[in-house]
Order: structure tokens, then sequence, then C-alpha cells
């Protein structure tokens, strides 16, 4: 098993919590009244053919994405696995997902290291 492959989700569920936000701090800081406008938001994320496309996909994609994390979190029992969900909402998917694979991964290393000792 790769042992770097952990901590490459980790470093991409970091980004994905920080160059999603960047975004977000620039949209509030536009928005006149200085907050976070769900309805302009969404309106804007659908302003054109392209921005649609990609909401649409992040949209599908995270959706299957977050049922297999419920499964396969119960499956495995994979300890704070629904914290990534709740990250995947409040913070961004880019984050949670990826938090859920480096989760993932440590579980399935105690796994193996379990075996091995068998």
């Amino acid at each position: 098993m790769n042992k770097f492959l952990p901590w490459t989700y980790l470093l991409l569920a970091i980004l994905g919590a920080i160059l999603p936000w960047q975004a977000n701090l620039e949209f509030m800081h536009m928005n006149p009244g200085g907050g976070f406008d769900l309805q302009t938001f969404i309106q804007d994320a659908n302003i054109n053919a392209a921005s649609r496309s990609l909401s649409r996909d992040l949209l599908i994609a995270a959706s299957a994405f977050s049922i297999w994390i419920i499964t396969e979190g119960r499956k495995l029992q994979i300890k704070g696995w629904w914290i990534t969900l709740i990250i995947s909402f409040s913070i961004s998917f880019a984050c949670g997902g990826p938090l859920f694979l480096y989760l993932r991964e440590r579980k399935l290393m105690e796994l193996i290291s379990e075996q091995e000792q068998k």
C-alpha cells in the first residue's frame, strides 16, 4: 500500500478548504451587503453555459460521492466519516471528499496491519 497516498489526500483536503474559500471571500467582498447571498451565488454559478456545466457536474459528482461516503464509511466503520459530509456542505466538497479518502486510506492501512499481525 502506498504510504504517501493518505498524505496526498490530506494535502488536497487542505487545498480544497483554502482555494474555494478564497473565491467565496472574494464573492462576499463584492456583495454590496458584505455577506454571503445564496440567491446571488446560485445566479452567478449559472450565469453562462460554462458555469452551468461546472455547477451541474459538481452537483452530480458530489451527490454520487456523498452516497458512497455513507455506504463506505459504514461498511468499513471509519471513525468520523459523517464529519466529512458536514465539511462537504459547510466548507467545500473539495475539502470533504479528499478528507474522506484520507480517513479511508488510514482505515485500510489499519486493517492490513491487523491482518499481518495475525
